[in-house]
Formats: structure tokens, C-alpha cells, sequence
């Protein structure tokens, strides 16, 4: 076979030979360890580009010392924790690392832990919570150290005793002023100065656009050019925008869904569904996320969105993934987790983005 090729270029044509054959194995072996990492594992979830795997078991902590009742909601702070909120008082902040190891927990005087929000204060991140059953607010550490209460504003004259104050959110501007959403109360926003002194509030119970029925969450929206709030009115299947003042801007109709607490992240917008098409139906809850134009992309376990004529049909659960969700964490890798409400005492799950 070789004759005619002296001893270099024999050596020479195996050596190529045989690099043509490793390269082809190689690329084999390439394609094959491709193939296994690109299709996700289990089944997909979402419409879209917007698409997860479910991991009902992300959390592992243990359920006999670290206990959770109604998972409320969650934030991802600057080291890259994911921070649950319950209101199990052997242990009200949960904090894990991104794959569901428990770090650690604190907090046992929170019996109606309800809203979470994070703020980065000058380098330096606090933490909001709501509770609906002492009807406080309280700015604390990430370790915490409780650092400013706000009592019912009695003061204001629309509040004839301190238990028609049942704070569910809040949100933190960017020179410390705290809006408050009253969603389980008397339905007003609530807009405070850092230290705590009452600066204006507007909404408020009633049939109008203005006013709410469930004005359960409330955040700021900054993908437009003026930041505008976006505020939950969950039995009525939408989210409001108002200016920082208080006037109403639009309303995003989401027919069939009673969304909870509005999370802007990137240019989208995601929300729990806490049950479809309203309050009365249990476990029928899902995800839905909108884009930059607040047109819904994709509902996990939840039905496809369609719109006819520019419309939103009405949505409903479709997978019966969750129960009753009640809050959507987005990591910085565009992972999701969900914390749900009344759902049998469960962790939260996470949805990896495929």
C-alpha cells in the first residue's frame, strides 16, 4: 500500500490518517455531549421564547427543622442569594444559594409575613417586609435587625382603627421614599419619606379606574422613560400604571388572571397567578410573563396567550404545575422561582430557562 512513499511520508499520511480519524471521533463525541446539554431535562413549560423546566425539589432544606406555612415571596440580592419570605414563625427569612442549599434562617416576631422587597441603599441592602397581622411594615438587615417601623397612619383620618391597615407591599425609590400598598386594607397607596413620615397616598377602595379592589402588589417600572408604578388590582385581572404622584396612567388587562405582585426584570414582566379566572377557584393558579409592549408571551401552566383583534382572550390554568402561586423571583440568569400560598406548606420551586 506504501510503496512508492518513503518512511517520512508514510509516517507522515498515518499521522494524518489518524488525526482525521481522532478529529471525526472527537466531533462525534462533541456532538453527542452537545446534544445531551442542550435538550433540557423533563418536560418544558412556557410559550415562546419563554421556556422552563420544573424543579419541585430545589429546596433542600430540611422540612422537620426548617418548616415553611404560606411561601409569600422572594427576593436575589447582590451575592446572588435567593431570600424566601414565610410566615412560619420558627423561621420567616430563608436564605439559599442559587442550587437550594440553606445558608440560613432568622426571624420568629413575623406571624403575618406577607410582601418582601430589597433595596440597596448606597451600597448597602435592606430588606422591606409587611405583615398583615401585626398591620406594620418593617425596614430590617439582611441579618435582621429591625431599623424602621411604620405603624397604621392614624393621623391620615381614613383609618378608624389600626386593624383597617393591612399592608402587602412595598416599593423603595431611589432616594428612599416607601410605597406602601394597603391590599388587604383599606386599598390605598401609601407614600412615605426614608425616615418614615407620610408624603401623599391616593387610590383607595371604590368602582372607579382610580381605585382598587385588592391592590395586593405594587413596583416600579422603569422600562419606559419616566418611572411609572405598576400597581395590582387582582380581583379585577389587571395591573395599573399611575405616576409617582398618583394619576392614573393605563391599565393592563389580563382577563382570567389574579395576578399578585408586579416583577419587572430586564424588559419583561413577570407575575403569579394566584388563581383563574377568580379568587374562588382553588389551585388554579399559574405564571404569565409580558413583554416590553405588556403583550403576554408565555404562561407557564397556564394556557397559550392568544389575542384576537389586538385583545387578550381570557387565560386559565393549563398544567396543573402549582396550586396557588403567590410570587416570582428572577435570577441573574433569567431562572425562575416560585413561592406559592395555601399549597400544602411546600418550597418553592424553581423553573430553569431552556
Amino acid at each position: 500500500m506504501f510503496s512508492g512513499i518513503n518512511v517520512n511520508e508514510k509516517s507522515s499520511y498515518m499521522n494524518r490518517r489518524k488525526f482525521v480519524q481522532q478529529s471525526a471521533l472527537g466531533a462525534g463525541s462533541f456532538l453527542i455531549m452537545h446534544d445531551l446539554f442542550a435538550k433540557p431535562k423533563g418536560k418544558v413549560y412556557g410559550h415562546n421564547q419563554m421556556q422552563y423546566t420544573l424543579d419541585t425539589e430545589w429546596s433542600k432544606a430540611d422540612a422537620s427543622l426548617f418548616p415553611v406555612n404560606d411561601c409569600h415571596e422572594m427576593a436575589q440580592d447582590k451575592q446572588h442569594r435567593i431570600i424566601l419570605l414565610t410566615n412560619e414563625t420558627k423561621n420567616n427569612v430563608m436564605i439559599y444559594n442559587t442550587k437550594g442549599k440553606l445558608l440560613r434562617t432568622w426571624g420568629h416576631q413575623f406571624p403575618g409575613a406577607h410582601g418582601l422587597t430589597l433595596h440597596n441603599e448606597n451600597g448597602t441592602e435592606y430588606l422591606y417586609i409587611t405583615d398583615t397581622v401585626k398591620n406594620q411594615v418593617y425596614k430590617t438587615t439582611l441579618t435582621g435587625e429591625v431599623m424602621l417601623t411604620i405603624d397604621p397612619p392614624m393621623d391620615l383620618g381614613i383609618y378608624k382603627k389600626k386593624e383597617e391597615f393591612v399592608p402587602t407591599e412595598t416599593c423603595i425609590d431611589e432616594n428612599g421614599d416607601i410605597f406602601i400598598a394597603d391590599g388587604y386594607g383599606a386599598q390605598y397607596i401609601l407614600q412615605y419619606d426614608s425616615t418614615g413620615k407620610l408624603k401623599n397616598h391616593f387610590g383607595g377602595r371604590g368602582d372607579g379606574d382610580i381605585h382598587f379592589d385588592n391592590a395586593h402588589g405594587i413596583c416600579f417600572d422603569r422600562r419606559t422613560p419616566q418611572t411609572t408604578l405598576l400597581i395590582t388590582d387582582r380581583t379585577r385581572n389587571c395591573f395599573k400604571r399611575f405616576t409617582l404622584d398618583g394619576q392614573l396612567q393605563d391599565i393592563i388587562h389580563l382577563p382570567g388572571a389574579c395576578v399578585c405582585r408586579p416583577v419587572v426584570h430586564g424588559d419583561y414582566l413577570y407575575a403569579a397567578v394566584l388563581r383563574s379566572p377568580d379568587l374562588g377557584a382553588e389551585n388554579s393558579g399559574f405564571v404569565t410573563i409580558l413583554d416590553k409592549d405588556n403583550k403576554v408571551v408565555s404562561n407557564i401552566g397556564g394556557t397559550e396567550p392568544q389575542y384576537v383583534d389586538g385583545k387578550l382572550q381570557p387565560m386559565k390554568q393549563g398544567d396543573k404545575i402549582f396550586k396557588n402561586p403567590h410570587d416570582v423571583c428572577v435570577d441573574r440568569d433569567e431562572n425562575l422561582y416560585v413561592a406559592q400560598w395555601a399549597s400544602g406548606k411546600v418550597y418553592p420551586y424553581k423553573l430553569k430557562r431552556v
